[in-house]
């Protein structure tokens, strides 16, 4: 039987220094619940210790948590990082991590970056440096994410900065990509007009959510489950698998 999931694949926590301090877990969950969202990834910039807080104040609720990493690649491009398990994004973590600048954060001029538990009580701050890139292509970024059974979506691709169009002009036909993300700045119908590369990619809009204001849901998955598996089904429109979109943001 098919299920609809409301989607936002794009949401930080307190782990990016970008992200306000009231992402932290409960909130996350309580104002995605509130807008009627039942499907979220979590996808701090390189990083993946605060998945598990979110998913464990998620556990009763209808709100699914994919294990997920907003990566920057050697090319400065932001690349999505979706998988279902925390097994696997272990895993995922483990092998950027090999790859990232030895760099320590300095959080009065880049901002803090917190690890919580599920309560949002502070564990300890990350002391590596998160907003760098790391030292993967974005060919060997993406090979990596499908090898651990994941889903890779470059980010924002339409922004001006850390993106497909902005930093390579293009959007390599060399790289599997399992869809393309535009940023809310952008309408859906008019994306493949203004920017023609995106033409034949199935597309989804985030929120690139760094408050708690800023969830769209407008990516909507009929799947059997809240899988990557059926995830990529319905990002390829196979299998009686579908992706359409709310029209209007969800209030």
């Amino acid at each position: 039987m098919m299920r609809t999931c409301i989607a936002e694949l794009h949401v930080h926590t307190v782990l990016s220094p970008c992200a306000e301090v009231e992402m932290i877990p409960p909130l996350i969950v309580h104002e995605a619940l509130e807008r009627g969202i039942n499907l979220i990834a979590i996808t701090d910039h390189n990083a993946s210790a605060n998945v598990g807080a979110v998913q464990r104040a998620a556990a009763g609720t209808e709100l699914t948590v994919l294990a997920g990493m907003e990566l920057q690649t050697r090319e400065e491009v932001h690349l999505l990082c979706l998988f279902d398990g925390i097994e696997q994004i272990k895993d995922w973590q483990a092998a950027v991590d090999a790859r990232m600048p030895r760099q320590a954060n300095n959080a009065e001029y880049f901002g803090e970056q917190f690890i919580v538990d599920e309560t949002g009580e502070f564990i300890r701050s990350e002391s590596q440096l998160l907003i760098t890139s790391a030292e993967l292509s974005l060919h060997e970024a993406v090979e990596g994410v499908h090898a651990r059974g994941g889903i890779a979506i470059p980010a924002h691709v339409n922004r001006s900065s850390f993106s497909l169009l902005a930093n390579l002009g293009f959007v390599p036909t060399d790289v599997t990509f399992d869809a393309l993300e535009i940023s809310r700045h952008l309408s859906l119908a008019d994306a493949p007009m203004r920017f023609p590369q995106l033409r034949g990619y199935s597309l989804i809009q985030s929120g690139d959510v760094h408050r708690l204001d800023e969830y769209l849901g407008r990516n909507v998955f009929k799947v059997e489950a809240p899988t990557v598996a059926e995830l990529k089904l319905a990002l390829a429109q196979q299998n009686g698998r579908r992706l359409y979109y709310r029209s209007t943001r969800i209030k």
